[in-house]
């Protein structure tokens, strides 16, 4: 077999690309066809992401040198997927913290749910098919990559602070910008998580925020932010206990 150690031009199209549309261009076995990709790593054409998916390197770019937007790497680990939870309350400017890790929801499974990636970490969220919602198109990098709109953005950091550096930077965002509070409102009950609306009825509450929320129907407590101490005042309005303070932030 003749080995071909340059890229062709239907791949070199794509930024990244699986091994299943390589095999459809080679139009080869999957053991012709891995030594090919082997060879082509090898000679600066591509460089393996991970298993089965390549990224193309320009040809104006060198080998070890080049990589796409974290965004656009992260879009291939998973189908479905949507950049959510820190990644995305960055993206939308809600946050001035930077995240060191890319979180991304889907709903399939995957083997590994942490990677790393050319020096970036990822972290893969799974959950349940009713959770996924809320997601736009976003142009980043000249590829089209979906992320989670700013109001379930909101909603999954409250679903899950523990992928958003904690609740007070939910409540950062929620006294420093606007919103939809009616999709806001909308969104925290679809989730089907009582936790979400409680502790958005706090927060907006905190913040004299007008938003429209049943009122909690529970006698157990819940913390308001469960990545903290587990211990603080009761709220009886809410059925929380108060473990971070919020009344005075930045």
């Amino acid at each position: 077999m003749k080995v071909r150690n340059v890229i062709p031009v239907q791949l070199a199209r794509k930024k990244i690309f699986t091994i299943d549309e390589a095999e459809k261009v080679f139009d080869l076995d999957r053991e012709s066809l891995r030594v090919i990709l082997s060879r082509l790593e090898e000679t600066g054409w591509v460089e393996r992401l991970e298993r089965g998916k390549y990224m193309v390197i320009p040809l104006s770019a060198r080998k070890g040198e080049y990589t796409l937007n974290e965004f656009v790497v992260g879009s291939m680990l998973v189908e479905p997927y949507a950049v959510a939870y820190w990644s995305a309350l960055h993206y939308h400017g809600l946050t001035e913290q930077v995240p060191f890790t890319v979180f991304i929801q889907t709903t399939a499974r995957r083997r590994r749910l942490d990677v790393r990636v050319f020096g970036v970490q990822y972290k893969v969220v799974k959950i349940v098919e009713y959770k996924f919602f809320g997601v736009d198109d976003a142009w980043i990098d000249g590829s089209v990559i979906r992320v989670t709109d700013r109001e379930k953005t909101i909603v999954d950091c409250l679903d899950h602070p523990e992928y958003c550096g904690g609740v007070v930077e939910v409540a950062k965002a929620l006294k420093n910008e606007v919103f939809d509070y009616r999709l806001l409102a909308e969104y925290s009950q679809r989730i089907n998580n009582s936790g979400v609306v409680r502790r958005l009825g706090y927060i907006c509450g905190l913040y004299d925020i007008h938003i429209g929320l049943p009122e909690v129907d529970a006698r157990n407590y819940l913390y308001l932010d469960p990545t903290m101490p587990h211990k603080g005042e009761a709220d009886s309005s809410w059925r929380l206990k108060v473990n971070v303070d919020l009344s005075d932030l930045e």
